[in-house]
């Protein structure tokens, strides 16, 4: 009987050990990514499962859905040396991956009905158990390394307001939550949300500014605090 509680004893210290030893490397992935810059990257686009069109009664939700998304994700991938700079903003020594194919075919799988939203308080919605929950829902099958997923909450419209005999138009805000992965366990590593004002002709350029602008921030100021807190 002692021998067998011993066994079962033996058993349990092994298994907690690999479960303290694999949360370690959990938490070397992400130190090891900011403070090695040949760490490859790999971007996979701009996640919009989750987003909300606040106070835009014009907006087409099914263009939205059917042409827009896709036009945003493109406009990424095809300019980004020239606005989109993401090896240059994560610090990378060598050009970032691109496959944004998980992302476009969770794109694909929005209800058009649940874009639209007049509710203020969705710009604010999300949490970080709600991103692990769009991860998770990637068809990330036999990629590996760390990935790069733009998850955006809300586009909220600015309102225009009248003030005597002037209307003035409110600025207009994104909402992304930045985040990096390990692909293969689809954990999230980094996770951090980002608010940019809006800006630009017609709908895609607009919106799409969020990321620009975003990308622009981590480059000047955002990544160095980012190294800082997680990779000291």
């Amino acid at each position: 009987m002692i021998m067998k509680r011993t066994h079962k004893l033996s058993w349990l210290f092994a298994f907690v050990l690999l479960l303290g030893s694999s949360t370690q490397s959990f938490s070397q992935t992400l130190k090891d990514f900011f403070s090695n810059t040949s760490t490859t990257l790999t971007y996979l686009g701009i996640d919009y499962t989750k987003n909300k069109l606040i106070n835009d009664p014009g907006g087409n939700a099914s263009d939205i859905k059917g042409r827009l998304y896709n036009s945003m994700n493109e406009v990424v991938v095809n300019e980004m040396e020239k606005n989109y700079n993401i090896t240059k903003a994560f610090n990378r020594s060598a050009s970032v991956n691109t496959d944004i194919k998980a992302v476009t075919e969770r794109n694909e799988k929005i209800n058009a009905s649940d874009i639209m939203s007049s509710n203020a308080g969705d710009f604010t919605r999300l949490s970080e158990s709600d991103i692990a929950g769009c991860v998770k829902a990637l068809d990330l099958k036999g990629k590996e390394g760390v990935g790069l997923i733009f998850i955006m909450e809300a586009m909220k419209k600015g309102e225009k307001i009248q003030e005597g005999k002037k209307t003035k138009q409110e600025e207009s805000y994104g909402a992304v939550w930045v985040t990096l992965i390990d692909m293969k366990t689809k954990k999230v590593l980094m996770t951090e949300r980002m608010e940019q004002e809006a800006a630009g002709f017609g709908f895609r350029n607009f919106w799409v500014s969020i990321i620009k602008k975003s990308v622009t921030e981590i480059d000047k100021k955002t990544y160095k605090s980012w190294k800082n807190k997680y990779g000291s």
